[in-house]
């Protein structure tokens, strides 16, 4: 089977040796995913805007693989304050509503950086007959 490894350009990838997303046949596993933009983060102190940016990031990812948000069967969300749920919830059912895949939202006692609110990890499935997609649907 082949496997497609999609990176974000990300100086951690080859430091810590990870891909953003990996492919196997019809299958992409997104990696943890932050609300980063090189070194900066994006977001400081608003699990909301975290969350909004980190979906976009998991959707570039996804596209790139030729699959759109509506693949995700599975989120794993990982939170450093479990009290921002309604926040983090918002922002992942306004993009998840309808599409409605298994999720788990658990508290952590700290990521990466101390500023980082979450993290999230994405599962894809594509059909045999999935047509590549050209375009996003969150801006």
């Amino acid at each position: 089977m082949n496997r497609q490894n999609i990176s974000s350009g990300a100086v951690w990838e080859d430091v810590i040796g990870y891909s953003r997303a990996v492919q196997v046949g019809n299958i992409i596993e997104v990696a943890g995913t932050t609300a980063t933009d090189g070194d900066q983060v994006i977001g400081k102190g608003n699990a909301y805007e975290q969350t909004r940016f980190i979906l976009r990031k998991i959707e570039k990812a996804l596209h790139q693989a030729g699959a759109t948000m509506e693949d995700i069967v599975r989120t794993r969300m990982f939170v450093t304050d479990i009290s921002q749920w309604e926040e983090i919830g918002r922002a992942h059912g306004e993009v998840f509503r309808t599409i409605k895949p298994a999720s788990t939202m658990v508290q952590v006692s700290a990521l990466i950086n101390p500023d980082l609110l979450i993290e999230i990890e994405a599962t894809a499935i594509l059909d045999a007959d999935h047509p590549h997609q050209d375009g996003f649907s969150l801006r």
